[in-house]
This record gives C-alpha cells, sequence and structure tokens, in this order.
C-alpha cells in the first residue's frame, strides 16, 4: 500500500514553506501527498506583503474530499489564521475521528505574523485536543503557554507539559532559534522526555525548517514508524536539508532549505 499524508496548511508563494515545503518533504520521503489549502499568502525569502484566506466552507469540503476517498496514514495542519477556520478543521477532523500533527504556525521565518490574535484561544481549544504532536518552536511555545520564552532545558519541558495539558498527547519543543552550538529539541509525552539534538547550522538558508520538520514527522507516522522513531528521522532529515541549503542560491534573503538534497545533490556536493 502508499503510504499518503495530508497536510492542511497555508500557500507559500516562494516554495519554501507551506504546502510546498510539506509536499516536497512527504514526495523526499517516499509519501503520497494530499492537501487543503487553508490560505494563499504572497511572500519570498524577504517576507509576506498579503494573506488572503479561504472560506471555512471550502475548507471542510477539501477536507472531506480527501478523508472519504483517500487511504491517509497521516495528517499534519500547519497555517490556520482564522478563528472560524480552526473551529471548521476541529469540526471535520473529530467527524472523521482523526487527530493530526499540529504545527503551531505563528510567525513566519521573516517575523510576520501569519496567525490571528483572536485565533490563538481557538487553536489552544479546537486543535491542540486533537494533536498527536504539537510542534511548536521557543516563540510558539512560549505564547501557548502564556509564559516566557525558555531559556533552558527545563523550561522548555515544563511548556511542553503545559501543551499536554490542553489535550496534546505529545509536544516536541522545538530549539532551533536558541544559542548553543546543538540544536535541541524536546519530545514530551506523558510518561517521559527525549532529547533530539544536532549540530546548528550556520546558514540563513532556514525558510520553511518548521514546515518540513512537522510535514517529515507525518510522513514517518504514514509510514507506520512509532512517534519517536518518525520525530528522531524527521530531526536527521531536517538537518540535511539545512545543510545542502546555502548551494540552492534561492532568492535574495532567507532561502529555502534543500529538501531533494538526497535525490538531487548540487554541483557543489557532487564534487565534494
Amino acid at each position: 500500500m502508499t503510504a499518503i499524508a495530508l497536510t492542511i496548511a497555508g500557500s507559500d508563494s516562494s516554495g519554501g514553506a507551506g504546502i510546498q515545503a510539506d509536499l516536497k518533504t512527504f514526495s523526499a520521503l517516499g509519501v503520497y501527498g494530499a492537501s487543503v489549502l487553508t490560505a494563499v499568502t504572497a511572500q519570498n525569502t524577504h517576507g509576506v506583503t498579503a494573506i488572503e484566506d479561504l472560506s471555512p466552507a471550502i475548507v471542510a469540503a477539501q477536507i472531506d474530499a480527501v478523508l472519504t476517498d483517500l487511504d491517509v496514514g497521516a495528517i499534519k495542519i500547519g497555517m490556520v489564521s482564522r478563528t472560524e477556520t480552526i473551529r471548521i478543521i476541529g469540526e471535520r477532523l473529530r467527524a472523521h475521528g482523526r487527530r493530526a500533527v499540529v504545527d503551531p504556525v505563528m510567525v513566519a521565518t521573516s517575523g510576520d505574523r501569519l496567525l490571528r490574535e483572536e485565533a490563538m484561544e481557538a487553536l489552544r481549544g479546537e486543535l491542540l485536543p486533537l494533536a498527536d504532536l504539537a510542534t511548536p518552536n521557543l516563540h510558539e511555545a512560549a505564547l501557548l503557554t502564556a509564559t516566557p520564552q525558555a531559556l533552558n532545558e527545563a523550561d522548555m519541558e515544563r511548556q511542553g507539559r503545559a501543551i499536554l495539558g490542553f489535550g496534546a498527547h505529545a509536544a516536541l519543543i522545538k530549539g532551533g532559534h536558541g544559542v548553543g552550538p546543538d540544536s535541541v529539541d524536546l519530545l514530551v509525552r506523558p510518561d517521559g522526555v527525549q532529547r533530539l539534538s544536532a549540530p546548528r547550522s550556520a546558514t540563513a538558508c532556514d525558510h520553511g525548517t518548521g514546515c518540513t520538520l512537522a510535514a517529515a514527522i507525518a510522513a514517518g507516522l504514514a509510514r507506520g514508524l512509532a512517534l519517536p522513531h518518525a520525530a528522531m528521522a524527521a530531526k536527521a532529515y531536517l538537518t540535511d536539508s539545512l545543510r545542502a541549503a546555502e548551494g540552492l542560491g534561492v532568492g535574495s534573503g532567507r532561502g529555502p532549505v534543500h529538501h531533494f538534497h538526497h535525490w538531487w545533490p548540487l554541483t557543489s556536493e557532487r564534487s565534494a
């Protein structure tokens, strides 16, 4: 059987994040990708200049169309900016008896806000209770838990456990925006904490890292991996995608990671 994953997210016109990054990640990891579009953004490697949300009705229709036909093994939810859309996603997933990897996308890599302030409570109340895994970065975890940004792993674990309190089965607190030679993520579950560490990549080409990591975890789950193994494999995939990103030369700002580094090596990589 072909492994299938579904992404519910916004479009990135520059192709580095959002739906585009998710589908690239699924394909790179051998998973068929389906998609539900929540919004269209005008953005590039410098920032977001416009956002137009799709109606909740068309979002619901897309979800129903996919889940009544395709044998979807895992679902990833990314950018959803409106309360009404968050509620309809929650309603349709509950109707289909499904849970998801929830990436609470609030701010783009460029710093542009993607989640409306009034939608925060809906995210906590509607989507986190449906999360097999929530994947906030340090800033997002602080906003979700209404606490100061984590300064150490003990803080990260506390915020992860607070997110479990909203109903998520697990939380991956991502340390990519932290400091130090290593990028440390903590996978917090009711029965313990798993530390995922990799050398921090010295690159400005990090557009779409959060989308890519969450999509890679969903791809692993769709292929039948247990959550800890899916998270470890996703961390390794993202680390390699970051290492290969510098040579892409896409855009003049913060470029995208190289999703197809394994299948599409750059000239410099071939000669290395």
